[in-house]
């Protein structure tokens, strides 16, 4: 018999979503299943809805539980799960029928810890994606370091809900509470502790971007909780043998407080505040970081001078070499 898997579907204000979702986890050709619906305190009808799927489906648990935000409720899904291996999925998002099956047996074949796919941004539409099963694996330095390539491929590997994984990566990791970018926090200790991973090119995940609800869809000081995600991951290099990567943490780190500053606006609460504390944040950076940005481009450090000194001439002449290209 194939081995238990557990699907953990935190569920807040997603009444409108919540019926597409679960119909693409029953459908899985992945059978074995139990399927955690971690009730967050939701206000509208989601606890409701919740106790119906288990109602017509063995394979559905649900917790209900006093809001404890997205990591609360994803600590939840953890620490009840009895299946061997684990998977997230946001219950605003929906996946395709072999998503369960595909990682697993990815796994299975590579003797991987964690496996993961592509996803695509979608809107409702059914998933669209090719049938080939090309894969490619991962290991220690190189694994940790596709956090730092392209921001489309660094984003498919940071992310909770694209991969299946061993049960026991979790045995000392959760989700910091009360903090928004949850997996910035999180997944790089998955990596170490895993060491390998295999990441499909098949496209098995839709994320639904039309949810005004989403926790990310509004800038504000809250997010600059992925600075504090980014400041753990540099000290946790720097203490397990990953320093070649700071070069790149630091130069991450720098380069989103710029682009944090420059999106704070008008409407921004505390925009005079949160810039001021953006600024400290970079020349902290700029002086705790220097041996390693002192490795990037010239172009990169004196980037980061400038900006110190005039942020609007930064943006000004940003604009400039924008419009020239």
């Amino acid at each position: 018999m194939e081995p238990l898997i557990s699907v953990i579907v935190p569920v807040y204000r997603v009444e409108a979503y919540l019926d597409r979702c679960m119909a693409s986890l029953l459908a899985q050709t992945y059978e074995n299943l139990e399927i955690i619906l971690v009730d967050d305190g939701s206000p509208d009808g989601c606890p409701g809805l919740c106790d119906s799927y288990a109602q017509k489906d063995r394979r559905v648990r649900v917790i209900h539980q006093d809001n404890r935000g997205l990591s609360g409720a994803r600590n939840t899904g953890i620490e009840a799960a009895g299946g061997d291996y684990l998977a997230f999925v946001d219950s605003d998002d929906y996946v395709s029928r072999d998503f369960i099956r595909t990682l697993y047996e990815l796994l299975e074949e590579t003797g991987c810890a964690i496996s993961q796919c592509r996803f695509a941004y979608v809107k409702g539409e059914p998933l669209r994606g090719t049938k080939d099963r090309d894969y490619h694996m991962y290991r220690g330095e190189s694994l940790m370091g596709q956090l730092y390539g392209p921001e489309e491929e660094a984003t498919c590997f940071v992310v909770a809900w694209n991969k299946l994984y061993k049960r026991e990566l979790f045995a000392g990791i959760r989700y910091p509470l009360g903090r928004i970018h949850e997996d910035e926090a999180t997944t790089y200790r998955l990596f170490h502790e895993g060491k390998k991973l295999v990441f499909t090119e098949r496209i098995l995940y839709g994320y639904y971007t039309e949810n005004a609800g989403s926790i990310t869809a509004v800038f504000s000081r809250k997010r600059l909780q992925w600075l504090t995600a980014q400041e753990e991951r540099i000290l946790f290099f720097q203490e397990n043998g990953y320093e070649r990567l700071l070069p790149a943490a630091y130069r991450k780190l720098c380069d989103a407080c710029i682009t944090f500053y420059l999106r704070c606006t008008k409407e921004t609460e505390e925009q005079a505040a949160v810039q001021k504390d953006l600024m400290e944040s970079l020349k902290r950076y700029c002086i705790q970081g220097d041996r390693w940005i002192r490795r990037l481009p010239f172009r990169t450090r004196t980037g980061y001078r400038l900006f110190c000194v005039s942020p609007f001439l930064y943006e000004k002449l940003l604009k400039g070499m924008q419009g020239s290209v």
